[in-house]
């Protein structure tokens, strides 16, 4: 049975730091990517990165620098370090199962077919 569990949110100062991790079971690292998306009060939610089952990563244009976002096989996780956050960072954080086995990752909802329950990150002072 496919589960994802997301862990790590919280509140932080701006420019401060957070690692959020994705634990996965019920797949391999291997075969499926996996993805990390957020959703803001009142906002849509929007992809934010994601890695491949090669490994191969992909970050929305506002994300790249400040996001990187890695995968531990032996533990079966998925991390998404984000670095100099920012108010505008303050979301619920959720990872995804790529719906379809070896395919590229892309930062649409739609390709993702199993969700985690969130975390939530919030930037203040």
């Amino acid at each position: 049975q496919v589960h994802l569990v997301e862990s790590g949110g919280g509140l932080v100062q701006p420019g401060g730091s957070l690692r959020l991790s994705c634990l996965a079971s019920g797949f391999s690292l291997d075969y499926y990517g996996i993805g990390w998306f957020r959703q803001a009060p009142g906002k849509e939610r929007e992809g934010v990165s994601c890695v491949s089952s090669t490994g191969k990563t992909n970050y929305a244009g506002d994300a790249k620098g400040r996001f990187t976002i890695s995968r531990d096989h032996g533990r079966n996780t998925v991390y998404l370090q984000i670095n100099s956050l920012k108010p505008e960072d303050t979301a619920v954080y959720s990872c995804a199962k790529v719906r379809q086995l070896f395919k590229p990752c892309v930062l649409e909802a739609s390709e993702y077919d199993f969700w985690g329950q969130g975390t939530q990150v919030t930037v203040s002072s």
